[in-house]
């Protein structure tokens, strides 16, 4: 699933620019035009490129980079979004949220959630070659996610690059239910009922992501070894959405039911 690599085609100083108006674009609460409007032979490594100077900047100042999130990984998302291969961005603890959480809705741009598995790393998952029982030898536990979807490009026409460069649509996460261990539970079909305002607008079953979400995060620890890098031991990784994004608005509560697993539950204000 990792594909050829593409070459960049975009020097410092432009991939330096991009990263400018996109942190402009989640400081203001705004959304910027397509990248490939403006850049139309971008390639995946220019936006991967663009993503990592956003999360040096973040490091930079202070902030904790904690884990990452797989996008794209089940088929009714792609449908969703018109885009048929994976992506990965990164994910910072002063995006993280606890069950119950009051969240402010004007943080972000173009709310939506999305329900998940996230998988809590006992040890460091370095690629190539890396299987889907790499990953479940080296997770502590899997606990229910919903990760917000927060979009600084805006959302008509995007491609694969807009994605990636918008560190693949990440605004938050909330945590929530019961930790397992991967064999406590087959993983395939742990499902989940997603509520807005007490009616259901969403269902669906782990499989979805790739036949198995461990899947999801071995492709991501081989996407990242061509990159350079790593999972390391202690990572929260979200393994991809078994549901379609659901949009809220201010003043919306959103729940989710995974069943033996527990429930997720956060509010917008």
């Amino acid at each position: 699933m990792t594909g050829p690599e593409v070459r960049r085609t975009l020097d410092h100083a432009t991939i330096a620019a991009i990263a400018d108006r996109l942190s402009a674009a989640e400081r203001d609460r705004a959304t910027v035009d397509l990248l490939t409007t403006s850049h139309p032979g971008m390639t995946v490594e220019d936006s991967y490129a663009v993503q990592n100077e956003w999360r040096r900047r973040g490091v930079a100042a202070g902030r904790r980079l904690i884990g990452r999130k797989i996008g794209l990984t089940s088929k009714v998302m792609q449908a969703a979004t018109g885009i048929t291969e994976p992506d990965y961005g990164a994910i910072f603890a002063d995006a993280v949220f606890e069950n119950g959480s009051l969240i402010e809705h004007d943080r972000f741009s173009n709310v939506r959630i999305e329900v998940e598995l996230a998988f809590v790393l006992a040890e460091p998952l370095e690629g190539p070659g890396t299987t889907i029982f790499d990953v479940l030898r080296a997770t502590e536990y899997v606990v229910p996610a919903l990760e917000i979807l927060s979009s600084r490009i805006e959302l008509a026409g995007r491609t694969i690059v807009d994605t990636i460069s918008d560190n693949a649509a990440f605004g938050g996460l909330v945590l929530g239910g019961n930790p397992w261990k991967v064999d406590e539970i087959d993983l395939r079909w742990v499902s989940a009922l997603l509520y807005r305002n007490e009616a259901i607008e969403e269902s669906g079953v782990a499989a979805a992501v790739l036949n198995h979400p461990a899947t999801g995060v071995a492709w991501l620890a081989n996407k990242l070894a061509r990159h350079g890098d790593r999972l390391e031991a202690g990572e929260i990784v979200l393994a991809g959405s078994f549901t379609r994004p659901m949009w809220v608005e201010k003043g919306d509560t959103v729940l989710a039911d995974y069943g033996d697993m527990g429930t997720i539950t956060c509010r917008f204000n």
